[in-house]
């Protein structure tokens, strides 16, 4: 029966673990908050050559400190239909590189110092108001944490060191089968493969495991820390699946790779040698070594790893694309990095007021060629412009909710006025396609005078359509284009009362019946109703750069 002692040991340990893994955490969100903009340039650089994206992957891992965090960006990111299964592989590879750089922060004692980054860290945190200096703060609050909690965690293990029950459970778990499985069930567990290191770190720092009792449980915890984008495929697209399925089958072969060079070569006393009576040290080599090596021998066979995770998940990626009402750059796992969030946000607004747009020139193209395949493609249209405004609004809510900066806030703000503009657009063009079917269904015609009128608002509305959304898309502030986008809205507004008086003219002349002169007045409300929108977007984004 376990004295006191012993149970005091047993929960200062587990409380030691608690304060390790949530420093890891506070570690890896402060760093994702702080690179955010720059986050968000590095991704966007990803090409198609595997060995770039493999930089930027331990780049990005390096930034943020978790391939869990990278691996889940990246299987939303190929849902998203914005990288490529190969561009994904490359970028997790690195990835799997990136996330190793913790284990060798580890792996040195400066755990004396841990309480002096506690509390400059907390202090920067409670007493500044600027977001940069509190995410400072946050990073270095979480690396005192995190190596406080392993020394605490460490130093109260000792006494496993001398158990029979935990040496007879090392014991059996030096065997290489059951080591992988139990690195895997635990990596699995905790969802991420630093902490899962690090607590081996803390064993072997404990004197309670050492390199050969670990060696099998550090390729086991590289298969595992694959579980969490496993997870996250789940009702993803066949492309977003056949990545996660990819990234188990790298660290599968390599770990293969690996335990086979542990089992025909003496790697562990090579390791060994390199850091004597350091074993916390040692297991951050072979986590390191494996790794690498595995990234190194396998990337060049990126292609055949692909080619089986598409024999095992068939179809065609043109199935999917069958579904225009649906998100294709926001899902749930953008949400976990919110910088990118907003970045994807931004291209589903964008994709919302490309169709807008459309739909407003396929309109008037519609009413002036009489055409009702057109006005059926507005109104398919249309149906996608409204799933997109409440499900954009649900997300700018949610995003809204997390730790953003300052102008990635003001962005957010300003979307809910954007988002609401572009749909008023849609359902203005609508509107226009509506005027257009009862033209076809009475057989009318627009007088001369009164198409040439149409034809010269529309040009006016079109400038201020297309330089509001070139505005939008090149993030940019213009405020000579905003002056133009205002003067023009005002000329749409001085032309419209003086055309609703033209066609009062023509009416008293008896040049134009009432029903088509009602449709005419109907035409202009929308065309101005449609500038004034467009123009509310345009200086809806004019406060700060987009």
């Amino acid at each position: 029966m376990a004295d006191g002692s012993t149970v005091s040991q047993i929960i200062l340990a587990l409380g030691g673990l608690g304060l390790f893994l949530y420093g890891m955490k506070l570690l890896g969100d402060g760093l994702e908050l702080a690179a955010g903009a720059k986050l968000r340039k590095i991704l966007e650089k990803i090409t198609s050559n595997r060995w770039l994206g493999a930089l930027v992957g331990v780049v990005v891992t390096a930034i943020i400190q978790s391939s869990t965090a990278v691996s889940v960006m990246v299987v939303g990111f190929v849902n998203a239909s914005l990288m490529t299964l190969s561009q994904a592989m490359g970028v997790l590879m690195g990835a799997t590189i990136g996330t190793t750089a913790t284990s060798l922060i580890l792996s040195f004692n400066i755990s004396q110092y841990a309480p002096i980054f506690i509390f400059f860290g907390a202090f920067m945190v409670v007493l500044t108001k600027k977001n940069n200096t509190k995410y400072a703060g946050q990073i270095i609050a979480g690396f005192g944490i995190l190596f406080f909690g392993m020394t605490t965690m460490s130093s109260n293990l000792k006494p496993l060191a001398e158990s029979e029950v935990f040496e007879k459970l090392i014991s059996s778990i030096s065997n290489p089968i059951l080591g992988v499985l139990f690195g895997i069930l635990f990596a699995a567990l905790i969802q991420s493969s630093s902490a899962a290191v690090g607590i081996l770190q803390a064993l072997g720092a404990a004197g309670a495991l050492l390199l050969p009792d670990s060696v099998y449980i550090i390729y086991g915890i590289h298969i595992g820390a694959c579980f969490t984008s496993v997870i996250s495929s789940i009702g993803a697209t066949k492309d977003a699946k056949r990545t996660s399925l990819s990234y188990v089958l790298f660290t599968v072969f390599g770990t293969v790779i690996f335990s086979l060079i542990t089992l025909l070569t003496p790697f562990t006393s090579w390791v060994e040698a390199m850091s004597p009576n350091n074993t916390s040290l040692q297991i951050s080599l072979v986590h390191i070594i494996s790794t690498i090596v595995s990234t190194l021998v396998l990337l060049p066979c990126v292609n055949l790893i692909t080619k089986i995770s598409c024999i095992v998940i068939r179809g065609k990626k043109e199935e999917e694309e069958k579904e225009p009402c649906r998100l294709k750059f926001v899902d749930e796992r953008i949400l976990k990095t919110p910088p990118i969030a907003v970045n994807q946000i931004t291209k589903e607004i964008e994709r919302m007021s490309t169709l807008s747009n459309k739909n407003y020139k396929m309109s008037l193209e519609a009413l002036l060629n009489k055409d009702e395949k057109i006005i059926q493609k507005v109104a398919e249209n249309e149906e996608v412009i409204d799933y997109l405004n409440h499900s954009i609004a649900s997300y700018l809510v949610r995003i809204g909710s997390l730790p953003l900066e300052e102008h990635d806030l003001l962005k957010i703000g300003s979307y809910y006025h954007v988002v609401s503009d572009i749909e008023r657009i849609g359902d203005h063009a609508e509107n226009i396609c509506e005027i257009a079917s009862r033209i076809i269904e009475n057989n009318e015609e627009f007088s001369e005078k009164a198409i040439e009128e149409i034809k010269d608002l529309t040009t006016l509305v079109e400038n201020v359509i297309s330089n509001t959304f070139d505005l939008f898309f090149e993030r940019t502030e213009d405020p000579l284009m905003l002056e133009s986008i205002g003067n023009w809205e005002q000329e749409i507004d001085d032309k419209t009362e003086e055309y609703k008086e033209h066609h009062i003219e023509r009416l008293s002349r008896g040049e134009c019946n009432a029903a088509i002169g009602t449709l005419f007045m109907e035409l202009l409300t929308n065309l101005e109703r449609i500038a004034d929108h467009s123009t509310n977007i345009a200086f809806s984004l004019s406060p700060q750069k987009v």
